[in-house]
C-alpha cells in the first residue's frame, strides 16, 4: 500500500452484489477487479457514455467516508491497516433505507431514502479515528477547494480534516455521473430506471468498510475490505 498516491476509506456494494455489478459495468471500471468495463450500448442517453461517466470512472463505484488523503511521512501503511481493521471491529452494522436516485448540483447519485444518523456518525468517527494517517493539503490544494465557494463551516472543515464535505455537511452517495447539469442527470435518470430499479427496492446494509487506492496512472483500486464486528 505504500505504492499509492492517495488513500480513502469508502463503502462499496459487497463483492459480487448485483449492486456492485451494476455500478462498475455503469461506470466502466470494476475497482476490485482492476479491469474496464463497457455496459450495452444506450441509445436513450442524451449524452455520450464517455463523457458522462469519464469523472467518477476515476474513482469506483462508491461512497466516501473518509475522503482521499496522502499517507503523512511518520506512518506506514501496514500501519493504516491495523488501524483500520482496529476501527471497524469497534464499529456495529448500519440498515440504511433502500437507496433512491437524487438529482443535484448538476450530478446524479444514489443516496439513502431517509435520514440516517448512524451512518453519519460512521462517516464522521472514520475521518477523525483515522486522521493520524493524513498528511494535510497542501497550499494548491486548499486554494482549489476554495475556488468553488465554501461556508464557513466547510472552510473549517478543510482547514482541520482536509476536506470540506464532512461532519454536519457530510452526505452519503454514490456516484453515477459527472458534473453534468441538472437537466442532463435527470434523462440519465430516466434512462438508467428500469437498470436501477432492483437496487432501489430493498434496504441497504453497510457491513465493511473499504479501503481504496489512487495509482500514479489510472483509476483507484479498492485494495481491502474490513467487516464491521458489532
Amino acid at each position: 500500500m505504500d505504492t499509492w498516491k492517495r488513500l480513502g476509506i469508502y463503502y462499496a456494494p459487497p463483492a459480487g452484489s448485483s449492486l456492485a455489478t451494476f455500478g462498475a459495468t455503469w461506470l466502466g471500471w470494476d475497482a476490485e477487479a482492476g479491469r474496464a468495463l463497457r455496459p450495452d450500448p444506450m441509445p436513450t442517453l442524451p449524452r455520450d457514455w464517455d463523457e458522462i461517466t469519464r469523472t467518477p470512472r476515476r474513482y469506483g463505484f462508491h461512497a466516501t467516508l473518509k475522503p482521499p488523503f496522502r499517507l503523512v511521512d511518520w506512518r506506514s501503511a501496514d500501519q493504516l491497516d491495523l488501524a483500520i481493521a482496529e476501527f471497524a471491529r469497534g464499529q456495529a452494522t448500519v440498515e440504511v433505507a433502500p437507496l433512491v436516485a437524487v438529482v443535484e448540483h448538476g450530478f446524479l447519485s444514489l443516496r439513502p431514502g431517509a435520514p440516517c444518523p448512524a451512518l453519519d456518525a460512521l462517516a464522521a468517527a472514520c475521518v477523525e479515528g483515522l486522521d493520524d494517517f493524513r498528511a494535510p493539503p497542501d497550499e494548491t490544494e486548499l486554494a482549489r477547494r476554495r475556488k468553488v465557494g465554501l461556508s464557513p463551516r466547510q472552510d473549517a472543515h478543510l482547514t482541520r480534516w482536509g476536506y470540506p464535505y464532512v461532519m454536519e455537511d457530510f452526505a452519503f452517495h454514490l456516484t453515477l455521473t459527472g458534473h453534468v447539469g441538472d437537466t442532463v442527470a435527470a434523462e440519465v435518470a430516466a434512462a438508467l430506471a428500469p437498470q436501477l430499479a432492483p437496487h432501489l427496492a430493498d434496504a441497504l446494509a453497510v457491513r465493511e468498510v473499504c479501503l481504496f487506492g489512487e495509482p500514479d496512472h489510472g483509476p483507484f483500486r479498492l485494495l481491502k475490505r474490513y467487516p464491521l464486528a458489532r
